[in-house]
Formats: structure tokens, sequence, C-alpha cells
């Protein structure tokens, strides 16, 4: 019904944004990991929408990209798995991460996310690894890579020394997620180096 709303974001809840459309104010739940994303009161913002119907409510899901709506959609056709679950799964896995979780049966992964627990995981795997393919999963994740470098190469300063205290915190066990959120937190200035940003990154995991 509504394939995308555009608007300014004027508010950012916990697990929700208020996305204003000429004077309309639309509630729309995200997943989680947005909130590290860059999304900024203020912002101009495109989200691509999911309407779920139901007898006492019409709720809206959004989300940056068609991928992250595709793999949504496709959750929910999981038995047992509803709208909010899916939300939760990539609230904690990017939808590259989850295709590779599917197709590597890697349930501890995916019932990581709040709500569900190792059964679903294991049968959100059965459910969906014969409508994946490593090959797209290996395509779709080439394209976000090139994007996302693209991306750096015309951010402002600051954004080598973000993927280089990203990279070092993998390197210490950190998973990429976790290591995001935590490089994003930090309120990094001209004058920060790699090893600043990464310092002040620590702290915030610890």
């Amino acid at each position: 019904m509504i394939g995308y709303i555009k608007g300014t974001v004027s508010y950012l809840g916990e697990n929700y944004i208020l996305l204003d459309n000429h004077g309309i104010g639309y509630r729309i739940f995200i997943p989680a990991g947005y909130q590290e994303s860059g999304l900024r009161v203020g912002d101009e913002a495109r989200l691509y929408t999911y309407l779920n119907v139901r007898e006492d409510a019409l709720t809206l899901f959004g989300f940056l990209s068609q991928d992250d709506l595709e793999m949504f959609r496709m959750m929910l056709n999981v038995s047992g798995l509803g709208p909010k679950g899916a939300l939760g799964i990539l609230s904690v896995l990017s939808a590259d991460d989850l295709r590779f979780a599917v197709l590597s049966d890697d349930a501890k992964a995916i019932a990581k996310a709040p709500g569900v627990g190792q059964k679903t995981a294991q049968k959100l795997i059965l459910e969906l690894k014969d409508k994946l393919r490593l090959e797209d999963a290996f395509e779709k994740k080439l394209e976000h890579q090139q994007a996302s470098e693209e991306k750096k190469d015309t951010a402002a300063p600051g954004g080598g020394a973000e993927a280089d205290a990203i990279q070092a915190l993998v390197a210490l066990g950190y998973s990429n997620t976790e290591a995001f959120r935590a490089v994003h937190k930090v309120e990094i200035s001209a004058d920060m180096d790699s090893e600043a940003v990464l310092k002040a990154a620590l702290k915030y995991i610890m």
C-alpha cells in the first residue's frame, strides 16, 4: 500500500521514528541498529515501509534499504515469527549477516535477537534456507561493501579514523555490529586520530 515515505526526522524513539511528511508525522517502527547508522533529528530520510494490518491496529515498519525490507517480508512467512520478532532480528543482524547466518545454520547468532529463542531461530533457518542462495548472498554483500566504500570516500574528516577504529575492534574479537555501534557513539572531532577513537569506543563497550 505504501512503498516508502520520505520526510524529515522529527523524533527518534528507542525503536521507532517520527517522520514528518508535509505536516503529517508518521510513526514508523525501525530496527534498533538504525539509531547508530547516522540517522539524526532534522535529517531528511527515506524509509521503505511495510504496513501491518490487524483488527485493532495499523502499524508501519520502516527500513533504510529495500534489501532490509525484503528480508523482513521473508521472515514474516516463518510460522510463529511476527513483525516484532522479525524487526528484533534485524536489530542485531544486518540483512547480509542474516543471510549468512541462515546459510551457515548459525541459530545462535539469530537467537541473540530479543524475544527470539533457539527453537524459533532453528525454525527460521529451516524455512528460509531453501529460499536463499550463497551466490546471491555474496553478490549482495559485495554491492553493499562497494556502496559503503563510496560513501567513505565522500565522508567528512574523521571517516578514516572511524574505519580504522572499527577494524581494530574487530581484530580484538568484537563483532562487526558491536564495533560499528561503539565507534558511532563516539563524538569524533577533526583532531582525533584512529587511536583516540578506538580508546573512546572501548569505554562504551566496557
